[in-house]
């Protein structure tokens, strides 16, 4: 029986034995995933491995490294602390802790912000934002004790991010003590200025976002340079320029009045570089003499056109060129972890076989490995049907890569079946119904609802609201949301309950038909049915005309329904909703204090066996040969 530190090897640290199963090539006391055939010791073994392949496979589908602990207890904690359940606790606590400072001393949440009107704050006693901050710095103390047990020591004295990360605890719980040593009443509370820092530690993207912001600096650094050049060479212009002269004194101060001074001076010129007061600035030298508008016309060519262009332009080919890398490490990481998992499976070969030289992974350990696995349903049945139409044979390495390339492919949703109906009237009625040309229909009728209320809205515009009569339009919003909940009926009706529910532009129009008619249901509960001289009156939470204007309001909105249906809409649409999904990064980077740049470490190299079988070799010259081969092919 092996030794029991075997088991606390890192995985590509196994090495594979000769024929026959001998592991006379192994170090002494390193257990191999071959090593043992039979008995107890050869199942926990198998088992074992099973699981490390697992733990791979989950690595290369999120990207992760695949440097850490690889021993049984050690990944039964790595996925714990991956799972869905651990990582919404720690996104939760990184909320809640930021989400203090709305509320703790000295806080301005209030409902308005005009002093006159604003009500004291509510201020929490001594030790209730204290507790609830100790209990975050709680769990963000057992996030890095963990990541720290999970990567080792060495590679946790290396990465700067998790030293930081401990770093800024400590100062947090020093000052968190200090803080009730002096029963809250400290003047400065430097922990407060850590928070965003525990944002950022735990978002990669955000790491990438302030990785590339660093490579480009130096770029954007020039042209600021040249900025700053052209901004203080006008500035000194725009003062001589527009020196007072003894002739027309008052006349020149009136006219000069972005150029009394140097620092009015370049804040004027500074924000003419933005066209924010364009063309104020120019307005009172212009009514002098015209030829002073040539003057600010050559400022802003050459600063707004020219200078400030080429710095979006660095900004973007820098991103661009780390997009692109980015996408290669990614791809890297995700081929180094399913070649680690074929490395591992493969070694599981039967005992019976003769040579090592058709290295393979056996379909069914491969399968086992997907049903434990943590992966999309969808994707994860697509590889299924793959690995069964490869029948008993051996899946070669490039085989296994390819298994795992229908990842990345974008998955159909299929919908549900329509429900069959026998008579001929009723079928008729369903392919009506249910065809594109209904979802037309009910465009326009969108489009004449929209058109209606904005000609009530000019024609009311210059009436105050005790002046109004909302009959017409009463009586047309209770048609067309009629019309509305006949067309989710009629819709229902045609492709079934879940075929309904399965078109998220169905969800969204019966969501807003509901809501329309719980609030038209309302207002003729407290108002009655629409009359000529329908006035408005408060007879309950809200008035007749603001009950109007919320229904009004939720048609426009309504309205949206016909992005889906115009291909350039859709595209702009979905280009936008892309943008606010990858500009989360950015958003993160900009409620955080400035950071010390920080950068990753390399990993610490570890022992693996080679691809031969028989010959050992260190772990980092195997990243590297398979690294460099996969730079080759992209």
């Amino acid at each position: 029986m092996a030794e029991p530190r075997a088991e606390s090897e890192p995985l590509l640290g196994r090495f594979r034995g000769g024929s026959g199963g001998s592991s006379g090539d192994c170090p002494p006391g390193l257990l191999t995933c071959r090593s043992v055939q039979v008995g107890p010791d050869g199942v926990a073994l198998q088992d074992l491995c099973i699981n490390q392949a697992v733990v791979f496979i989950e690595d290369a589908i999120q990207y992760r490294s695949i440097y850490h602990r690889m021993d049984a207890s050690a990944m039964r904690l790595y996925r714990w602390y991956y799972s869905k359940g651990c990582q919404r606790v720690l996104n939760f606590t990184i909320f809640l802790i930021l989400a203090l400072a709305f509320i703790e001393t000295p806080s301005s949440f209030t409902r308005t912000a005009d002093v006159r009107y604003r009500s004291l704050p509510w201020e929490p006693p001594c030790g209730l934002t204290e507790g609830v901050e100790a209990l975050c710095l709680l769990v963000f103390l057992a996030d890095v004790s963990v990541k720290g047990y999970l990567v080792g020591r060495a590679q946790f004295q290396k990465n700067r991010w998790l030293l930081a990360y401990l770093i800024g605890l400590i100062v947090s719980l020093v000052d968190w003590t200090v803080s009730l040593s002096f029963a809250c009443q400290e003047p400065l509370r430097v922990r407060r200025l850590l928070r965003p820092f525990f944002l950022l530690q735990n978002s990669s993207m955000m790491k990438k976002t302030l990785k590339c912001i660093r490579w480009s600096l130096p770029e954007m650094a020039s042209v600021g340079l040249l900025l700053t050049i052209h901004l203080c060479l006008f500035t000194m212009l725009g003062m001589l320029l527009f020196a007072v002269g003894e002739k027309d004194e008052e006349q020149d101060k009136e006219r000069l009045a972005y150029f009394r001074n140097l620092p009015e001076a370049l804040t004027s010129l500074l924000v003419l570089l933005t066209t924010a007061n364009n063309p104020d600035v120019m307005i009172p030298a212009y009514s002098k003499n015209r030829a002073y508008a040539i003057f600010f016309i050559v400022f802003t060519l050459i600063g707004s056109l020219f200078l400030m262009n080429l710095l979006t332009a660095i900004v973007y080919n820098q991103f661009r060129g780390y997009l692109m890398k980015s996408l290669q490490t990614s791809l890297s990481r995700r081929r180094l972890g399913t070649r680690a998992a074929f490395e591992v499976l493969s070694s599981m070969a039967e005992k019976d076989r003769a040579t090592s030289e058709a290295v393979g992974v056996n379909p069914q350990k491969l399968l086992q490995v997907l049903q434990r696995a943590e992966l999309g349903s969808s994707h994860k049945q697509a590889i299924v049907e793959k690995v069964y139409s490869h029948g008993s044979t051996l899946l070669l390495a490039d085989e296994f890569q390819k298994l795992f390339d229908e990842i990345d492919k974008t998955v159909i949703k299929e919908h549900p079946p329509r429900p069959q109906y026998q008579s001929p009237f009723l079928q008729s009625a369903q392919f009506l119904f249910g065809h594109c040309y209904f979802d037309y229909l009910g465009n326009l009728i969108a489009l004449g609802n929209l058109v209606s209320i904005c000609v009530f809205l000019v024609l009311d515009s210059d009436l105050p609201p005790e002046a109004r009569d909302d009959f017409v339009l009463g009586i047309l919003n209770c048609v067309f949301i009629l019309y509305y909940l006949l067309e989710l009926l009629l819709k229902v009706f045609a492709l079934g309950l879940r075929g309904y529910l399965s078109y998220l532009s169905n969800v969204f129009d019966g969501l807003l038909t509901i809501v329309l008619l719980v609030l038209e249901i309302s207002t003729l509960a407290m108002y009655g049915f629409p009359h000529p001289g329908w006035k408005p009156g408060k007879l309950g939470l809200l008035s007749l005309w603001d009950m109007t204007r919320l229904v009004s309001m939720l048609i426009v909105f309504r309205f949206l329904r016909i992005i889906p249906s115009v291909k350039p809409m859709a595209v702009v649409a979905s280009t936008i909703l892309g943008l606010i999904q990858n500009l989360r990064a950015f958003g993160g980077i900009l409620v955080r204090r400035t950071w010390g740049l920080l950068c990753w470490s390399p990993i610490p190299p570890l022992c693996a066996r080679g691809p031969s079988g028989n010959c050992p070799v260190s772990h980092d010259f195997w990243v590297r040969s398979h690294t460099e081969k996969l730079k080759r092919k992209m």
